[in-house]
């Protein structure tokens, strides 16, 4: 009679205090890997873009979206501001070292808040673009479009001076060049902006805002208007984005660190559903 054969040895699972570890250090590898090349969670320090977005919101931010196109008129971008940019929040008294290992850490996983340089502001023109305000009824003109902006906040007066710290609402015709953008906040009364602060350049911009996701009262995915459906392009000028049908190619980004995140915590509720049938046991 033949000798049944004895079945393979089960392997030895790591008890849930010697994994944890392991899992903690393997989630901030990915939160780093994911906030240097995917997504980033971005603090918004000021009301330049209310009522779009609200002091201390959390937005996510594609950084992979215009590795694939360039930018779009109407979409909030977050970018470095160049040395004409002045800070739209004081800088950060003296820290402690405490503080300081606190922050460097925050920072590797992208929740603490941002860099006196760092700026999330709405695409207003693209290579080529004439932008001026106003029209007679104080509107901004794109290309010689006026815009009906129903995302704008407290607009600035008309009566007040051009230039200084933005407080009016008129400039003079800004002609964009290539490679810059012309920005500005929605809460146009208090935003410091392309009106005073002049062009970014479009390799500046960190990436493209999606969603607020903190607090979650006010989570919502954050929609490009149809208000520059209208607005032409101007002849020979550079390539901008891609095919329409394109639009959206790079923001699948969202979806693997949602997949790794399911990942980890899914082996983690095995892991502790496990132990806990051998407790009760």
């Amino acid at each position: 009679m033949a000798r049944a054969t004895p079945p393979p040895p089960r392997r030895k699972e790591m008890p849930l205090w010697q994994e944890m570890p392991v899992l903690l250090v393997v989630a901030f590898c990915l939160a780093v890997l994911i906030r240097t090349f995917l997504m980033q969670a971005f603090f918004i320090p000021s009301g330049s873009m209310e009522n779009t977005l609200l002091v201390k919101d959390r937005v996510l931010v594609n950084k992979m979206v215009y590795d694939m196109r360039g930018p779009q008129r109407g979409e909030v971008v977050v970018f470095s501001g160049t040395d004409s940019w002045l800070p739209e929040i004081p800088p950060e008294p003296n820290l402690g070292l405490v503080a300081k290992f606190s922050r460097t850490l925050g920072d590797l996983v992208g929740v603490t808040r941002p860099g006196d340089k760092d700026f999330i502001k709405r695409v207003i023109g693209l290579p080529g673009d004439r932008v001026s305000c106003c029209d007679p009824d104080g509107r901004v003109l794109v290309n010689g479009v006026p815009l009906d902006e129903p995302y704008v906040f407290e607009n600035s007066p008309l009566d007040a001076p051009p230039g200084g710290q933005c407080r009016g609402r008129r400039f003079e015709e800004v002609v964009v060049g290539n490679g810059q953008m012309f920005v500005m906040g929605d809460h146009r009364l208090v935003s410091l902006d392309g009106r005073c602060q002049g062009l970014v350049p479009i390799d500046n911009v960190i990436g493209k805002a999606m969603a607020v996701v903190w607090p979650t009262r006010n989570w919502r995915v954050l929609q490009t208007p149809s208000t520059f459906d209208a607005v032409p392009d101007v002849a020979n000028a550079p390539v901008r984005g891609t095919a329409k049908g394109t639009r959206n190619a790079g923001e699948f980004g969202i979806v693997l660190p949602l997949l790794l995140t399911s990942l980890v915590s899914g082996r983690t509720r095995r892991q502790f559903s496990a132990t806990r049938r051998t407790l009760l046991e």
